[in-house]
């Protein structure tokens, strides 16, 4: 086995993927501000914005109505989830031509371990800069590549390469790399953390790396240790736990719904329950999932939310069978007519292998399981609105655009190792 010192990781990520996808179906959106994820005036937040709305401020999870503000000129797109999907999976097969071992972060970002492929492929820059024209030959898209010895350094470094760029750290210069970049710039420091490091006096990764390390376990427990690391350009804690390639569980799935205007119309509640379970199913059956426990999530117009939870004596992956849970759960907390701004249902406590049917009826279980096999096929071939069960019918809405979508590459229950 290899040391770390040894190991080639490739982070490979997308420029503006959605936006550049939506290029390649509008040419004329080219160079212009653009936002994907919905219309100025909604609810929602921004999925993702083109280099020149970003020079305006506008940046991705910004609510939709301040991207308008800052940007009014800007061109707002509703998002095309099932093209992101597409060519999230020619990228992956690009990948796979390069390394055995691809892990898709998210639909536009992977890690490629590329540790031992230099008769292969070329020394690092070369192989990348290989990698970055296939990339666009097979796909008409740019990306960014960073290289390093660990996944934490490739995806600083491949940031740091933007746009269009490849950026090497060569073995042992991962210190003095990341030494004059803010803490913030580390994966998995989010705002609090990055607020706490500067109420010490910590503003660059440097400052971080002289403190010792017994200190900053100390003020953050196993937390801080993972961030002495990280310092140093290791991958410790936070999604670096794996092996680039290795198949991670999820921990549970959930998918929500916020309203364009509050509504009380039970049936409409009721449909949007509906929808957001299939949505729920359909992600537990691509991770050969069976959730035991069920969540909803209930938003009131005042912004108060509840979570309520309740596990099931037999886990399951059906849509029927977490839409009544949900529902259930929906009329025990909510006072009729009360106007709800989102909802949400989460699945979780996951369980592995066949389902149990139900003693009293299997023939029944085996009908809904094939049913919803052929729906997920359709949806494969012709996205997620194709087909849904009637009850959902009214609470149609758009698939909201995000980076971790159903039908992510590599993600599916086939490639999971044989335990």
């Amino acid at each position: 086995m290899s040391t770390a010192s040894s190991r080639t990781i490739f982070h490979v990520d997308m420029d503006a993927f959605f936006v550049s996808v939506e290029e390649l179906f509008d040419p004329s959106l080219k160079g212009k501000p653009v936002v994907v994820g919905g219309q100025r005036d909604e609810r929602g937040v921004v999925s993702a914005a083109s280099y020149a709305a970003r020079k305006f401020g506008v940046h991705s999870a910004m609510p939709l109505r301040t991207a308008a503000k800052l940007c009014p000129q800007a061109i707002f797109v509703n998002g095309h989830p099932e093209r992101y999907r597409e060519y999230s999976g020619k990228v992956h097969e690009v990948l796979g031509h390069f390394s055995p071992l691809v892990e898709m972060a998210s639909v536009d970002e992977a890690y490629l371990d590329m540790t031992g492929t230099e008769r292969l492929h070329g020394r690092p820059l070369n192989s990348a800069h290989r990698l970055h024209g296939a990339m666009k030959a097979a796909t008409q898209l740019n990306c960014s590549i960073g290289i390093g010895t660990s996944r934490l350094v490739a995806k600083v470094s491949s940031a740091k390469a933007k746009p269009n760029g490849v950026l090497w750290v060569l073995p042992g210069e991962e210190a003095k790399f990341l030494a004059p970049l803010a803490v913030g710039d580390i994966p998995g420091v989010g705002k609090v953390m990055e607020q706490k490091l500067h109420a010490m006096g910590i503003q660059k990764v440097g400052d971080l790396a002289r403190l010792e390390d017994h200190d900053l376990e100390h003020r953050f427990g196993k937390w801080g240790l993972a961030l002495a690391g990280k310092s140093r350009g290791e991958d410790a804690g936070g999604w670096f736990d794996n092996a680039v390639g290795e198949s991670v569980d999820a921990k549970s799935i959930s998918h929500e719904h916020t309203f364009n205007e509050d509504t009380g119309d039970a049936e409409r509640l009721q449909s949007t329950l509906m929808r957001l379970s299939e949505m729920v199913g359909r992600r537990l059956r691509e991770g050969g999932y069976f959730a035991r426990t069920l969540q909803l999530k209930l938003r009131h117009k005042d912004f108060t939310t509840i979570t309520r939870a309740h596990s099931l004596e037999q886990p399951t992956q059906m849509d029927h069978q977490i839409f009544d849970e949900a529902r259930r759960l929906f009329f025990s907390n909510w006072k009729p007519g009360a106007p709800v701004r989102l909802l949400g249902v989460q699945a979780s406590n996951f369980e592995s292998g066949s389902p149990q049917l139900d003693l009293l009826e299997p023939s029944r279980d085996q009908r809904w399981q094939k049913a919803l096999a052929a729906a997920d096929h359709l949806r494969d071939k012709f996205g997620e609105s194709a087909i849904g069960l009637a009850r959902g019918m009214k609470g149609g809405f758009r698939e909201r655009t995000h980076e971790n979508p159903v039908g992510l590459p590599g993600k599916g229950p086939e490639k999971k190792k044989d335990s």
